[in-house]
């Protein structure tokens, strides 16, 4: 940055100049070094006190350019902090201003509410799908630094405020995730989002089993303990070792593969009432379907080539992540050239 670099240079010329004016009294009047120091401070910043000692003809002189030179130097280190400062404020207002007009556009997108140890992670499993758009809202200022290097969209407040919540686009949101720190702050939030949005579908974390029914008459449509996940997990990986370490394979993004994705079938996709045997999926795309979910929750596991694919439905598909964008696009073309515009 310009600015900084004059603020750099500004510090180099003061310790220079303050060198080159000790040094020269030391060795013009063959003062002690406390007595030069003192009268370079003094030169240098034209407070107008009294010599040290008396100077002579040469010593004067001397005094007179430190004079000059001081008061170019304090214009200059003047001028490179205000230019500092200014820059370093517009930058911070300009890039509020972009953040919030992407903000505003955003439609169908996710809100997370809080970006502490369990937020971050979600939030970066999201980012592995581009196509999913979200917002963090996140009170504590001392993890600006972190979104801001982890490239998220984030609001600075306190998530549990309708009007930050109004300021997410939460009446257009798709998904809440309620993340904070305590209970109780994740209880009133999932009461303002309910209120705000009846339709929004909102996932909360809870630290303890009695907070669970509150945060479900509160409005929630899922609540997950990260405790009781984690026993779970851990009981499975010493139970069932080979699964888990396979479950890790499929979920983990960075890999192209084998991964699992659940895509919903659109009124628009030309696989709507083809049966499975008919629609060339395991030919063109090489995938596996495990499952396909209807619209009233039913779970039909490892169906049948007989079984009609039908609007609404949602498939369970594994394969290589570039056959699973692949397949997507033909489920769901209408999202995918809205996407585009």
């Amino acid at each position: 940055m310009e600015s900084t670099k004059h603020l750099l240079i500004s510090i180099a010329l003061s310790l220079i100049i303050f060198t080159i004016g000790t040094v020269g009294y030391m060795a013009i009047e063959g003062w002690s070094l406390i007595d030069s120091v003192y009268m370079t401070i003094i030169t240098i910043t034209t407070v107008g006190f009294s010599e040290v000692h008396q100077m002579g003809e040469t010593g004067r002189l001397f005094t007179i350019g430190l004079v000059f030179t001081g008061v170019a130097l304090f214009l200059y280190v003047a001028g490179s902090l205000v230019q500092f400062m200014v820059e370093g404020r517009i930058r911070e207002i300009m890039g509020r201003r972009t953040l919030n007009k992407k903000i505003d556009h955003l439609k169908n997108h996710y809100i997370v509410c809080g970006y502490g140890r369990i937020g971050r992670v979600l939030c970066k499993h999201f980012l592995a799908h581009p196509a999913l758009k979200m917002v963090i809202l996140e009170k504590d200022e001392t993890l600006i630094p972190e979104m801001e290097s982890d490239g998220v969209l984030y609001i600075s407040g306190d998530a549990s405020e309708e009007e930050i919540l109004l300021k997410a686009g939460i009446k257009s949101a798709k998904v809440l995730v309620a993340a904070l720190a305590t209970d109780i702050d994740n209880v009133f939030l999932v009461l303002t989002a309910r209120q705000l949005n009846p339709k929004i579908y909102i996932v909360a974390r809870s630290s303890h089993k009695a907070t669970k029914s509150k945060l479900l008459a509160a409005g929630a449509n899922r609540v997950e303990s990260p405790y009781d996940i984690g026993a779970v997990s851990m009981a499975q990986r010493v139970l069932r070792p080979s699964v888990t370490s396979f479950l890790d394979l499929v979920f983990t993004y960075n890999r192209k593969d084998i991964q699992m994705e659940e895509i919903p079938v659109a009124p628009a996709s030309s696989m709507v009432n083809i049966m499975l045997k008919d629609s060339g999926i395991r030919q063109k795309f090489n995938l596996i379907i495990i499952a396909i979910k209807k619209p009233n929750g039913e779970m039909l596991f490892n169906p049948s080539f007989e079984t009609v694919i039908q609007s609404g439905d949602t498939v369970i598909a594994m394969g290589k992540g570039d056959n699973l964008v692949e397949f997507e696009k033909i489920l769901r073309p209408q999202d995918r050239k809205a996407g585009k515009r």
